[in-house]
């Protein structure tokens, strides 16, 4: 018998308007108190389970802490980057799991419309840009803040492991 601790991991490809890489970076990530509730009440309580998850970019400006805490409608330490053109928070298309992982094969892309700093990613269950419902699952912080500018894209790939 083995103990299941769920931990996620990052790796984000920086590629600038010509294609050529800015920058690749791996970081860990922690799950918040509302992300692990839904999953025991998905799975001990009979709640409703969440059919897709998104993606979302946090900005540097404002930054304070990340907190086990925070929630769609309260995280006062950061606030959300829109700086991207996609209409809406990325997709991230998981694959089925195995060897006690799950990941997407296909990146979640964040194609970048502005200079900005972004300090991090989050997950949570709403594709709506600067949206404050829907369940938060995750929050994580890069090693260090990410420059990024017009034309910039961030292609993502995020697994959950346990």
């Amino acid at each position: 018998m083995s103990a299941m601790k769920m931990k996620d991991r990052y790796h984000v490809e920086h590629f600038d308007k010509d294609g050529i890489l800015k920058g690749r970076y791996e970081f860990p990530n922690g799950i918040v108190d509302e992300g692990l509730n839904h999953i025991l009440d998905t799975q001990f309580h009979g709640t409703t389970q969440v059919g897709t998850w998104y993606l979302g970019l946090v900005n540097n400006a404002g930054w304070t802490a990340f907190s086990n805490a925070d929630i769609m409608t309260a995280h006062s330490g950061w606030v959300e980057s829109t700086a991207y053109t996609e209409s809406t928070r990325g997709e991230w298309t998981e694959g089925a799991a195995a060897t006690r992982s799950i990941t997407n094969s296909v990146t979640v892309d964040f194609s970048i419309n502005a200079t900005t700093v972004l300090k991090g990613i989050f997950v949570t269950s709403d594709n709506t840009k600067s949206g404050t419902t829907g369940v938060l699952w995750s929050t994580a912080a890069f090693q260090s803040n990410v420059s990024a500018v017009n034309g910039d894209t961030l292609k993502i790939t995020y697994t959950v492991s346990g």
